[in-house]
């Protein structure tokens, strides 16, 4: 079963417990603490699998976990790390991340064989007691709870690598021009969405490779839902160039030009980018006209699309004509090959000259309470144990060693006013 787009749930391993514990050994009178670390929790990978190409799997088995890191020991024991998972996905999938409003974030576009891509990081291992002894507290009982998981809904999308995309209208020979320029085999009859799948195949020629794919389910209102959709369109748009298959065995002019302007209005309604690639105008089935009636069509579809793209005439059953295509994809692959290098290049220099501030938390007024929201300091609060006095005075004394409390006082803070971190709550009293 062919899926291209899922929704999957992933998440990292929660880091380890910090140990508290202290060395108590006969003859050994100034022991000491000696708890140990938690362990660092496993990180979450998508690797770019070059043999799958679908994403099935996920739509089968939505939820992925890496391991937990282990707690920390006595006598400086470190806990061991956690796991990383590595996740196959297909060649050619983009990954997005859901926010809390349910915005899609991209992350990555996994287009080359066994690309990495980080979704997910592990938690940090919480550090024992032995951290947090110093000249003026030689006995500490203090120790960090391991860093929380990351938990992350991810949006994967495939789309198909190929460098020529076939778009026409249903039997406009679209599969049997595939089959012959390529090894592939693909359904082919004489009714309408034979093809229901995209395919591929690879073509050879004079020492060139290159991947075409078969893209079906376009006729007019398709951006509408109208026929199989536009769901397809997403495989052509990383394509290079695009070849427009028309059928021109209905020997009239006006529906041959008609034809072409429903594609072109259904590339449109999806992506206006789709309409701005390279594209050769294929005029199929020249075997059941005679050659001035080519002849005469060729002149005129020249003349109504204005030159803008090339025209080319063939007979794909009988393979007429086709070396003349197969220059003209090669000579415009070579120039996009060219435009894509200098635009990598361009794109890089931007990338380094932009900067982003991003603040290490915000404070945020709601009816009730103060929420204060920022990566490092909901790590803090969630790393605290509650349970042990040390650490809620330890991070108290952090708290306001930041200008947490300056802020909040900035913002009209009063006695006995709620505070909310990390999903945990406090009452705000002054010293």
């Amino acid at each position: 079963m062919f899926v291209d787009k899922v929704k999957i749930f992933v998440e990292s391993g929660k880091g380890g417990n910090g140990c508290v514990s202290f060395r108590r050994e006969k003859f050994v009178p100034f022991g000491g603490p000696d708890g140990g670390n938690g362990g660092k929790g496993g990180d979450v990978y998508l690797v770019a699998e070059p043999q799958m190409n679908t994403l099935y799997d996920f739509y089968l088995r939505p939820h992925y976990k890496a391991e937990d890191g282990q707690h920390g020991k006595g006598k400086n024991m470190s806990g061991k790390d956690g796991e990383s998972l590595y996740i196959k996905v297909p060649c050619g999938t983009v990954v997005y991340k859901l926010d809390e409003n349910n915005n899609l974030i991209f992350l990555g576009d996994l287009n080359e064989p066994y690309q990495t891509l980080l979704v997910a990081k592990g938690g940090r291992g919480g550090r024992g007691n032995t951290e947090f002894k110093s000249s003026t507290n030689q006995a500490p009982r203090v120790a960090e709870l391991g860093q929380p998981s990351e938990k992350i809904t991810l949006v994967l999308e495939l789309k198909l690598i190929a460098d020529v995309g076939i778009v026409g209208l249903p039997n406009a020979g679209k599969s049997t021009l595939l089959s012959v320029l390529t090894s592939a085999k693909p359904k082919i009859a004489d009714y309408p969405f034979t093809t229901i799948l995209p395919n591929l195949g690879v073509c050879d020629y004079s020492g060139f490779r290159f991947v075409l794919a078969d893209i079906p389910g376009l006729v007019e209102n398709a951006h509408k839902g109208k026929g199989l959709g536009t769901d397809f369109l997403r495989h052509i748009e990383r394509t290079k160039i695009l070849l427009h298959l028309l059928d021109i065995s209905v020997n009239d002019i006006e529906q041959i030009y008609k034809n072409y302007n429903v594609i072109i209005n259904e590339l449109k309604s999806y992506s206006k980018d789709l309409v701005k690639k390279q594209m050769i105008v294929v005029l199929n089935k020249v075997d059941v006209l005679l050659q001035e009636e080519t002849e005469k069509i060729v002149d005129n579809i020249k003349k109504k699309i204005k030159n803008k793209y090339p025209v080319v005439a063939i007979s794909a059953i009988k393979k007429q004509s086709l070396d003349i295509l197969l220059k003209k994809i090669v000579n415009l692959l070579n120039k996009e090959k060219e435009h894509s290098v200098e635009l990598k290049i361009k794109n890089e220099v931007q990338k380094q000259n932009v900067f982003q501030y991003q603040p290490e938390y915000v404070i945020l007024r709601k009816e009730d309470r103060f929420v204060i929201k920022g990566k490092k300091i909901e790590d803090l609060v969630s790393m605290t144990d509650f349970s042990s006095e040390e650490s809620v005075q330890r991070l108290q004394k952090i708290l306001k060693k930041i200008g947490i409390e300056k802020l909040l006082r900035k913002e009209g803070i009063k006695n006995g006013d709620r505070i909310e971190i990390a999903g945990i709550e406090f009452n705000y009293f002054e010293d």
